[in-house]
């Protein structure tokens, strides 16, 4: 099990993120990421949120996250300058202290867009008031720790944001060294100038000022802020908002000869029209082309031009809907999509972390003498909780075909005849349920066969074998699927993803088909998401009224490009799986004590349906009740 920073990441909050950025960048596939720091970059479409609020409480992190997004979405992107900030990386690199160099003009120019930002949405006034006050603390525990420590810069740059942000003008610094605190008199005028600054020149010139009077200085130990742009040197507009719309030139500037007395002229107006948008008052409508490349003429809107090769083509936008007497080429683009699917490109279908993710189908084979004797051992352990859990249900069963449906207008006259008496329309007849379904249901076990499932595969077996000889007694079929990420064989933009297929619902009934689940072995990684959106497919297209998907796991998601990502783009993998009708269960296999940290990562995913087993060695006696509660649903 990978951990990204040993970071929770919460599926609720980060879908709140992710919802304003694309909101308020206006940019409709722009993703949002944790990161070091938070930053935009339009060259791979994202904007992150500094990991730097994992270590805050609730009641802080979702207020700094947010004002994270609103710096970036509305400030950076929409009032900073590109072209200033290039124009000012040099002077970074050329100076001995780029990380405080770096950190100082984020710092003051997310001070100067912080006042725009607040000015223009007032509700976003107490998120800041609390970011504020987080950074404060903050800086102020690093400055004693920077002046113990004797990291000079350090120290100075703490000083810089609590003099920046201090609610009186002239602030005292007790615990700072004397060396320090002369430098921060020295370069007070200049920060002051800050409340000022109008746009990034200013922001940019005043942290060169202050920059060339730390040359003395060695770098700083810690990078506090990033660079709010990345990629930069790519852009081309004055902001990164422009760079959203720009439009390129035309490919060519060469203009058409056009003598107007010599052309014809038609004066005449085409509408459409159709019964189904009809407008009020016959308001015409017109067609419309807009031309990315071409050449440009001395046309005016009233001219004409005599018909060409090719003008056909333009004919093709009227037309009348029918059959077409051509090849008919459905099923060869419904293959087309399959390989596709089976080589990479799956964003639209399994989502946008999964887009390199590849289906790689592995059949069991047939059970050798030892998986026999091993499973005959299993299901000798598992024989008592078999025995009661099947009892359970086959009585449950029962007792409903036995219930009598009474109050019937016909049918078996009932004992109960006050009510031929009291009653105008009476209901005194009855009926037994004798033929009613017994089960209309469909299970599919999926089981992380990853490398961390190494000391826990064993007794996971002997939970998988309760499951399959359960549901084999009460004849209804199930799916027992191994799934896992070959981590040796990840490429940049391919990802194969093995579905270890031990019973499929057409053989899981037979009787010899048990020992395959011996066969079941921890293998690489395991990507959740893509494992679970792969199997709902498979359920959607079941015809039984009832499904269920039962996860086994041993924890987060992990895998290429996906540990950050992991544990919600498997939320949403399971949120739509519900939508879809298919109940979804989260298995949680631990090996001892359960943590708080576990349990919080399976509540992001699962929420409620989930269920924590702190020993794989009690794994029979928890899911039993969980089966048992299933399995009612359907009866």
């Amino acid at each position: 099990m990978k951990v990204f920073n040993d970071a929770r990441v919460d599926t609720g909050v980060f879908l709140q993120l992710q919802d304003l950025a694309t909101v308020l960048s206006g940019i409709r596939d722009l993703k949002f990421e944790y990161n070091f720091g938070s930053l935009v970059d339009l060259i791979e479409n994202k904007l992150t949120a500094s990991r730097f609020w994992d270590n805050t409480n609730d009641a802080i992190k979702e207020p700094g996250l947010k004002t994270d997004v609103y710096l970036r979405a509305i400030g950076t992107m929409r009032y900073s300058s590109i072209p200033v900030m290039k124009s000012f990386l040099p002077t970074i690199s050329e100076t001995g202290v780029p990380n405080f160099a770096h950190a100082l003009f984020t710092l003051l120019e997310d001070l100067r867009l912080e006042e725009i930002i607040k000015h223009q949405r007032p509700g976003t006034f107490r998120a800041f008031s609390i970011r504020r006050q987080a950074y404060r603390h903050f800086f102020s525990s690093q400055l004693v720790v920077n002046a113990t420590r004797n990291f000079p810069l350090d120290e100075l740059f703490c000083l810089i944001y609590l003099q920046l942000t201090a609610e009186s003008p002239d602030p005292t610094f007790p615990k700072a060294n004397e060396k320090q605190i002369e430098k921060l008199e020295e370069i007070r005028p200049f920060l002051f100038s800050l409340f000022e600054a109008k746009d990034t020149r200013e922001i940019a010139n005043i942290a060169e000022q202050i920059i060339y009077r730390t040359n003395d200085y060695k770098d700083t130990i810690n990078e506090y802020f990033v660079f709010p742009i990345n990629h930069i040197e790519q852009y081309e507009k004055n902001t990164l908002f422009d760079e959203l719309t720009r439009t390129d030139p035309l490919a060519n500037k060469d203009m058409q000869d056009f003598d107007k007395d010599k052309s014809e002229y038609f004066d005449q107006e085409f509408s459409t029209w159709h019964r189904e948008n009809k407008n009020e008052n016959r308001r015409q409508n017109f067609l419309q082309f807009e031309l990315e490349q071409g050449t440009n003429t001395s046309m005016l809107g009233g001219g004409a031009r005599e018909t060409e090769e090719g003008d056909q083509a333009v004919a093709s936008i009227q037309g009348a809907s029918g059959q077409s007497k051509q090849n008919d080429y459905s099923k060869m683009e419904a293959l087309e999509k399959d390989n596709s699917s089976r080589s990479g490109g799956n964003a639209d279908e399994f989502g946008e972390d999964n887009k390199d993710a590849v289906i790689i189908e592995k059949l069991a084979k047939v059970p050798t003498k030892e998986d026999i004797l091993t499973y005959e051992g299993y299901v000798h352990d598992i024989e008592a909780y078999k025995r009661k859990l099947a009892k359970t249900i086959e009585k449950t069963i029962e007792h409903k075909k036995n219930e009598p449906r009474s109050d019937l207008v016909f049918g078996r006259l009932s004992k109960k005849l006050l009510p031929i008496v009291l009653d105008e329309n009476p209901r005194v007849f009855y009926k037994k349920n004798e033929d009613s379904n017994e089960f209309d249901a469909i299970f599919t076990l999926l089981v992380d066969c990853s490398a961390s499932m190494h000391n826990k595969m064993d007794e996971t077996k002997r939970g998988i074998v309760l499951f399959h000889e359960v549901l084999k007694h009460l004849h209804i079929p199930h799916s027992i699927i191994g799934f896992w990420e070959d981590a040796n064989e990840v490429t940049k933009d391919y990802q194969p993803n093995y579905f270890h297929r031990i019973h499929s619902f057409s053989d899981s009934l037979y009787q010899q088909n048990g020992p395959k689940i011996m066969q079941l072995e921890p293998e690489e990684d395991n990507r959740d998401g893509f494992s679970i959106r792969v199997i709902t497919k498979e359920l959607e297209a079941r015809r039984e009224k009832h499904k269920f998907l039962l996860v086994f796991s041993d924890g987060e998601p992990a895998a290429a490009n996906y540990d950050q990502n992991g544990v919600v783009d498997t939320n949403l993998a399971v949120s739509d799986a519900r939508k879809k009708g298919i109940e979804v269960i989260g298995m949680f296999l631990a090996n001892g004590e359960i943590e708080e940290r576990e349990d919080s990562i399976m509540q992001n995913i699962y929420g409620k349906e989930r269920v924590m087993i702190p020993s794989v060695a009690q794994l029979p006696e928890h899911f039993a009740p969980l089966l048992k509660k299933l399995l009612l649903k359907t009866i």
